[in-house]
């Protein structure tokens, strides 16, 4: 016999901080377990820090039917105190285009939570970690994902870094610098320029790719020399370049010519 009393009360909602994944297109790509989280949350966040957005926050406004509050890195590193005492008390959902956990910072929000003990729930999406398969690369032959800052005159680290992916056949994601406040992003062209400058052969084959996973997507391929000079329209951007290719890899960077 089901005890009643148990059965109401385990079904109590418990407050909770939501940390939910955007996707990388519009307001339709959140999932159906994120849109219901919103919906129901007391409030909700959207950080604008770590990726531009390709839509408008007043989309997404009307789109979840509910208001958003953005918030900068300011905010999630020195005042977020104050969202997690309000997570105690009633949902609160915090939004972040692509996925939660591509982000070192989200990741140290997720622990922050963990350690004051604000109860916290992942909702998953895509990333531009997975979404990099849409070249035809397998994602099994990437080896470690690397960034190149804005002020790299003097870093050498990013390049060693692809030497030794380059040495074990591995391809190389390189996701380039951004700053969406200011309207700043690091280019394709200053991305290959860098690693020419530390010693890239100019001849090496490269992809320059630009919003991943959007309708309008842009994937080239070819020499650094000629990927240097074309134009891909808004960011975000990134760079891949290919170690060992497998022969369907082969075919599908054909694609991209």
């Amino acid at each position: 016999m089901v005890n009643k009393y148990f059965y109401k009360h385990s079904l109590h909602h418990k407050n909770m901080l939501y940390l939910i994944s955007l996707g990388l297109n519009d307001e339709k790509d959140i999932t159906v377990k994120g849109l219901e989280v919103v919906k129901k949350s007391k409030e909700v966040y959207l950080e604008e820090y770590t990726s531009k957005m390709q839509i408008t926050k007043e989309k997404l406004e009307k789109y979840y039917g509910k208001k958003i509050i953005t918030v900068d890195r300011d905010f999630v590193e020195k005042s977020i105190e104050t969202l997690f005492e309000k997570a105690r008390k009633e949902d609160i959902a915090f939004l972040v285009q692509g996925d939660i956990h591509t982000a070192t910072t989200h990741i140290d929000l997720f622990l922050r939570a963990k350690k004051n003990r604000v109860p916290v729930k992942v909702i998953f999406n895509a990333s531009i970690l997975t979404a990099i398969g849409t070249t035809g690369l397998s994602l099994y032959n990437f080896g470690k994902c690397i960034s190149i800052p804005f002020n790299n005159e003097n870093l050498l680290s990013p390049y060693m870094s692809l030497m030794v992916n380059q040495k074990n056949g591995m391809h190389t994601l390189f996701l380039l610098d951004l700053d969406p406040k200011n309207n700043k992003f690091l280019t394709i062209r200053e991305g290959l320029y860098y690693l020419k400058n530390k010693g890239l052969d100019e001849n090496t084959v490269v992809l320059g790719c630009a919003r991943i996973g959007n309708d309008d997507q842009v994937i080239k391929s070819g020499k650094l020399k000629e990927i240097m000079k074309c134009d891909f329209g808004q960011p975000p951007y990134c760079i891949i370049i290919p170690g060992r290719v497998h022969f369907i890899e082969k075919e599908a960077l054909d694609l991209w010519k």
